[in-house]
C-alpha cells in the first residue's frame, strides 16, 4: 500500500486521527499508573476526549490546511477536559499555528519540509513551557521540550522529515524514562510521566503516517509492566502540569488555580488584544506588582487574570504595549462591595445597572442523587461529570449559555475540572465566576452561601468563603499497591483520603478504613457532618457508621444524601 511522500493536510488530518485512536487505545495504561494509587488518574481519558474534540471539529471544517489547523486549535480549546487536557491544548495550538503556513514535505522531498516539523515541535514546546509561570521539570515540558530540541538538530543537520520524527521519538523515550529521576513523586512510586507517554504517541502517529509503521498497542497484561515502569510508554501522574504540588492548580500560566487572597486586595480580570510577541513583557509587569496570574491564550487574544493592588497598573502594562484591554472586571477580595462592583462591570459593559440579571449557578455532578440535590439548592445547570469523567470546556460553556442570568457561579467540584472551567468567562458575554470547590461536598457548603438575587461578585466571594470552612473526606479502594504516610496500600485495600493530607487511612475492610478518617475529620470544633452516599454503599454499612458516630461523635449533627457517584462509596464534609 502506498504511502504519503509528504504531510499535507489529508495526511495531518490521517496524524490526528491516528493519534486520536492510540490515546484511546493507551487511555486505560496511562490512566493506571498513577502517583496516588485512587482510581481518578484520569491523564488518558482527559486526552482522549480531548482529541475526541479534535477529530470532531477536523470532520467540518473544509478540506484545506488553513481550515484544518484551524479546527485543530479551536477544537482543542473547547474541548480541552481536565489539567491533561488543557496543556495538550496548548501542545496542538503550537503544532497547528506553524503548520497552518505550508505543508510538510517526507523523507525524499524538501529540507525545508523537515524544517518546518521541527518548528512545529519547538512551537508545541514553547506552548507548554508558556503555559505555567514556574515550569518544573520531569513533566510531560521536559518531554517535549528535548524532542523539539532533537527534531531541531536532526533538521539543522539535513535529515528528512523520517529521520527528523525518529530523533524527536528517540530524544521523547530517553526524557521520559529520566522523568523519575527529576521528580521524586514519580521515582517513588516507579513510574514516568503519563502526560509525556501520551504525547510519544503523537510521534508514533507521525511516524505511522510517513512509513506505514503500526503505532504500539496498549497491553494491559504482563508484558507491559516493565516497559511502562522503565518509561518507555507510560507515567504516573494523573495531571501533567508543570508543577508539582498536589497538580491542583490549571495548567496555564499562574501560581495555582487557588486564588488567595494573599495581600493583595483586587483580583483584575480582562480579555485583552495583544500581539503575541509582547506576552513575556506583558507576565513579567504583572509579576512586578502582583500574583496568581493566569495569562490564557494567542494569535492576538490572551485571557488575563491578576490580583494586585494597584488595579490602574494592572491595565495600563497593556497600554503601555499597546494592548487593548476589554471586558475588565474588578472584584474586591477583602470587603463586600456589591454595589460598587455592578456599577464598575456595567460601565464598563456600556450598560445600565439596572439591566443587569440576577445570577445563575452551573454546577458538575458525578450522580442523579447529587444532581437532584444541587436543584434543590438553586443549581439550574447541571454537567455530568466527576473524578473519571471530566467535562469540557463546550459542555461547559453551553450549560452557562443555557442558563437563565446573564451572570453564572460554576461550581466545578474536581481539581482537574477547574482549569477548564476558567476557561469558560473569556468565551461568552456573560459574567462567569469559578468558585473553585474540589468536592461535592463543599459545593453543598457553597450553595448554603447563594442568593440568586445578588451580584455575582458577591456570590463569588460569600461562596468561596463558604468552602474555607469546610474540610472533606472521601473514601475509595486502592487500584495498585502503594505506599503512604498511613502506611503500605494493597491493591483492593480501602483508603481513607482528606483534602490537602493525602491517604490518612488504610484498611482492608471498608468500615475501619472510613472510621479512622472520620475520627481524623471530625475534631473538637466540628458540629455538622455531611455524608453523601454513592452508588456503591451499602445501607447497613452506613446504619454502622451512623452508630459508629452517634457512640463516638454523639455532638455532631449529621446530615445524609444519597449522591450516587460511582468509585467513591462515602463522600464526607464537615463544619
Amino acid at each position: 500500500m502506498s504511502r504519503p511522500d509528504r504531510l499535507d493536510v489529508a495526511a495531518l488530518r490521517d496524524l490526528l486521527t491516528s493519534f486520536r485512536d492510540a490515546v484511546r487505545d493507551h487511555a486505560a495504561l496511562l490512566n493506571l499508573l498513577n502517583v496516588y494509587p485512587v482510581p481518578d488518574g484520569d491523564t488518558g481519558t482527559n486526552m482522549a476526549r480531548t482529541l475526541d474534540a479534535v477529530v470532531d471539529e477536523m470532520s467540518a471544517a473544509a478540506d484545506d490546511l488553513a481550515a484544518t489547523c484551524d479546527a485543530i486549535s479551536h477544537g482543542s480549546l473547547m474541548g480541552a477536559r481536565g489539567n491533561s487536557g488543557v496543556i495538550l491544548s496548548q501542545i496542538l495550538r503550537g503544532v497547528a499555528s506553524t503548520l497552518k503556513s505550508s505543508e510538510v514535505r517526507s523523507p525524499d522531498g524538501s529540507a525545508e519540509g523537515a524544517r518546518r516539523f521541527a518548528d512545529a515541535l519547538t512551537a508545541a514546546a514553547t506552548g507548554a513551557y508558556q503555559a505555567v509561570l514556574k515550569p518544573v521539570e520531569g513533566t510531560i515540558l521536559t518531554v517535549v521540550r528535548e524532542s523539539a530540541d532533537a527534531a531541531a538538530a536532526a533538521a539543522d543537520a539535513g535529515d528528512a522529515l523520517v529521520e527528523v520524527v525518529e530523533a524527536a521519538h528517540a530524544a521523547g523515550q530517553d526524557a521520559l524514562a529520566r522523568t523519575p529521576e527529576l521528580l521524586p513523586a514519580l521515582r517513588d512510586a516507579g513510574v514516568v510521566d503519563a502526560g509525556g507517554a501520551g504525547f510519544l504517541l503523537f510521534l508514533d502517529a507521525a511516524l505511522h503516517v510517513l512509513t506505514g509503521r503500526p503505532v504500539p498497542l496498549a497491553d494491559l497484561d504482563t508484558e507491559m509492566a516493565a516497559p511502562l515502569m522503565s518509561g518507555r510508554m507510560m507515567s504516573g501522574r494523573s495531571d501533567p502540569v508543570g508543577h508539582v504540588d498536589r497538580s491542583d492548580g490549571p495548567v496555564v500560566s499562574g501560581v495555582n488555580g487557588v486564588l488567595d487572597v494573599g495581600e493583595q486586595r483586587y483580583e483584575v480580570m480582562y480579555l485583552c488584544d495583544l500581539d503575541d510577541q509582547h506576552i513575556e513583557r506583558f507576565k513579567q509587569g504583572w509579576g512586578a506588582i502582583g500574583d496568581s496570574i493566569v495569562v490564557v491564550g494567542g494569535e492576538g487574544l490572551w485571557n488575563c487574570h491578576v490580583h494586585t493592588n494597584d488595579i490602574g497598573a494592572a491595565i495600563e502594562v497593556a497600554l503601555d504595549l499597546d494592548g487593548r484591554p476589554r471586558r475588565i472586571r474588578v472584584t474586591d477580595l477583602f470587603e463586600e462591595m456589591a454595589e460598587e462592583h455592578a456599577v464598575r462591570d456595567a460601565a464598563i459593559a456600556g450598560a445600565e445597572v439596572s439591566e443587569l440579571d440576577t445570577c445563575a449557578v452551573v454546577a458538575v455532578a458525578s450522580g442523579g442523587g447529587l444532581a437532584t440535590l444541587f436543584r434543590d439548592l438553586g443549581v439550574t445547570g447541571i454537567v455530568s461529570g466527576g473524578q473519571t469523567i471530566n467535562p469540557s470546556t463546550s459542555e461547559l460553556l453551553e450549560a452557562v449559555e443555557r442558563a437563565p442570568a446573564r451572570s453564572v457561579v460554576v461550581l466545578p467540584n474536581n481539581k482537574n475540572i477547574i482549569a477548564v472551567a476558567e476557561q469558560v468567562d473569556g468565551l461568552t458575554s456573560k459574567s462567569v465566576r469559578v468558585v473553585p470547590t474540589r468536592s461535592m461536598p463543599e459545593a453543598l457548603a457553597a450553595l448554603v452561601a447563594f442568593d440568586a438575587d445578588a451580584e455575582v461578585d458577591v456570590n463569588h466571594e460569600q461562596m468561596s468563603a463558604s468552602i474555607s470552612t469546610v474540610a472533606t473526606g472521601e473514601v475509595t479502594r486502592a487500584v495498585r499497591a502503594s505506599a503512604s504516610a498511613a502506611g503500605p496500600v494493597g491493591k483492593g485495600d480501602w483508603m481513607g483520603l482528606v483534602a490537602g493530607d493525602g491517604i490518612v487511612a488504610v484498611d482492608a475492610a471498608l468500615v475501619p478504613a472510613t472510621t479512622a478518617l472520620l475520627d481524623h475529620l471530625l475534631g473538637a470544633d466540628r458540629e455538622l457532618l455531611t455524608i453523601v452516599t454513592g452508588s456503591d454503599a451499602d445501607p447497613d454499612v452506613t446504619a454502622s457508621l451512623l452508630a459508629w458516630l452517634a457512640d463516638r461523635h454523639g455532638d455532631v449533627e449529621v446530615e445524609v444524601h444519597e449522591g450516587g457517584q460511582p468509585l467513591y462509596p462515602y463522600l464526607f464534609g464537615v463544619e
